[in-house]
């Protein structure tokens, strides 16, 4: 947790907090800073509800409630008021549990925020699973965006250009024909299109053999 240390809190901004993060001393932090958190609870949370708010089970919530936590080491390290939003997911058919010192915003917006760090992480996986950089040239955070964006920018054009031309196969098959056509001494158009091998068996070069058997 060093980095969550070392930073800065905006006052006013919001931060997504994964739950392996999930700890009062520090989000006390964020909240003493004049900041909010959104984060999950973990599945030993003890909560003590002071009063409820009424929520819209049509939306996927199903409870909101306003508390402290009921540990008297978790309520000394977090004196203020905590709020525990619940939201049944339809796509992932789970139930979450978000906590989050904001009292203010509309329970399903707490929900929705955290959803939206959903979004950023699969980002991230995609990057790791489709762009497959093996090593950043530069580690400085100009330097890693810029490399990123490139390989984003290449991904996008190479699909493209496998959608425009209709080309056979995967996406994934053209970017490894790619990948290695600058050791091949063909065109693009042989190497990205499919030949039709049986066209060769009935082949008839016109030339004599080398060796007569």
């Amino acid at each position: 947790m060093g980095w969550l240390d070392s930073l800065l809190f905006e006052a006013g901004a919001f931060y997504l907090i994964d739950r392996g993060y999930m700890d009062f001393a520090r989000l006390i932090l964020i909240a003493n800073a004049g900041a909010f958190f959104v984060t999950r609870a973990k599945c030993n949370l003890q909560f003590t509800r002071h009063y409820s708010m009424p929520v819209d089970r049509f939306t996927g919530l199903r409870s909101d409630h306003v508390g402290k936590p009921t540990l008297e080491k978790s309520r000394t390290s977090f004196p203020v008021l905590l709020r525990r939003v619940k939201y049944y997911d339809s796509e992932t058919v789970k139930e979450f549990v978000f906590l989050t010192n904001n009292l203010e915003i509309p329970a399903l917006t707490v929900a929705m925020l955290y959803k939206m760090r959903w979004r950023v992480e699969l980002f991230f996986r995609w990057i790791k699973g489709h762009l497959r950089i093996k090593h950043y040239y530069g580690t400085s955070p100009n330097a890693v965006k810029t490399q990123i964006w490139i390989a984003i920018t290449t991904y996008l054009i190479i699909a493209i250009l496998h959608k425009q031309l209709q080309l056979p196969g995967t996406h994934h098959r053209t970017l490894q024909l790619l990948s290695v056509h600058p050791f091949e001494k063909v065109t693009l158009n042989e190497l990205l299109m499919e030949t039709d091998h049986r066209s060769f068996i009935n082949y008839n070069p016109n030339q004599l053999n080398l060796f007569e058997l």
